[in-house]
């Protein structure tokens, strides 16, 4: 297996073994082939989750737009009363069970050109910004349910750069005349720390049933997709670079990989699979360590 090297400042790794862990490591090469096998089985129920987590936003959106399409009556547009759309999209969150549970970092509604006209954050930086020319594929919203990644301005320009998953449904009249499209969609790396702290959980009831003494591997959890690799808030840099350097969409093309990067002499696993629910080429990444 070829190894990709890169270097890492000291003190960067925590003290973290499994002490009960059920192979005995004969040496680092050994290690890593055992964190890239457990890492694997936790991508296979981090794709599951996600598959889950999109279906809910897929099974709430159009119950939310049925209910903001009130916010249109005749000689009234919601652009009239912009604190009074902020409102009615956070109670149609609430309202609306599947949404009420949705990872989503944002809602908004548009006019029927895809001009955005409020979401339901505090600080609304996406305000009269034209959607459909952010993210093309969303104009196919007009016509039902679509979804699509890309970057808002302010995420592409971020350091580190982030990216966004968008889901947007049409909000219609009673007489099927299109007022506006609702939209929705989280962040990569917010999106990744969901799935990272949901692992994080999961192992730690693991070693609580089964009584172990052991401690929490080192790991980390990220998404990538044909522009790059994204980590959740505080990954290392050098280990988004360590993955992105090993071809994760190419890899993942035909199925599932896992493999071993070296990083500051130290071998960790990694596995890697496809998202179709986020996109195309879009999948999840953990890189795990046991040492």
């Amino acid at each position: 297996m070829q190894m990709l090297r890169f270097a890492l400042p000291l003190g960067i790794f925590l003290p973290a073994t499994l002490a009960s862990a059920p192979l005995v490591l004969s040496g680092c090469k050994d290690q890593g082939k055992y964190s890239a096998q457990k890492a694997s089985e936790d991508v296979a129920s981090l794709v599951q989750l996600t598959n889950k987590d999109v279906d809910e936003v897929e099974r709430g959106m159009p119950d939310g737009a049925k209910k903001l399409a009130t916010l249109w009556s005749p000689g009234k547009t919601p652009r009239d009363d912009l604190a009074g759309v902020r409102t009615a999209l956070t109670k149609v969150r609430r309202e609306v069970p599947a949404l009420n549970l949705a990872k989503s970092t944002f809602f908004a509604i548009t006019d029927e050109r895809g001009v955005a006209i409020r979401n339901n954050l505090e600080q609304d930086a996406m305000a009269e910004k034209n959607l459909f020319g952010i993210f093309p594929d969303l104009a196919k919203s007009k016509d039902g349910p679509v979804s699509t990644t890309g970057a808002f301005p302010e995420t592409a320009a971020q350091n580190p750069p982030d990216r966004d998953w968008i889901l947007a449904v049409p909000i219609q009249s009673d007489e099927r005349k299109l007022l506006g499209v609702y939209v929705t969609g989280w962040a990569y790396r917010r999106f990744a720390f969901h799935l990272q702290e949901t692992l994080r959980h999961d192992l730690s009831e693991k070693l609580r049933k089964e009584n172990e003494t052991g401690k929490l591997p080192v790991f980390y959890v990220a998404l990538f997709d044909r522009t790059g690799v994204y980590g959740a808030p505080k990954t290392p840099a050098v280990d988004e670079k360590a993955l992105q350097d090993a071809d994760l969409v190419t890899k993942t093309a035909s199925g599932p990989h896992q493999g071993v990067v070296s990083i500051t002499d130290r071998d960790f696993g990694y596995a890697a699979a496809r998202t179709p629910k986020l996109g195309p080429d879009t999948g999840i990444v953990v890189l795990r360590s046991e040492l």
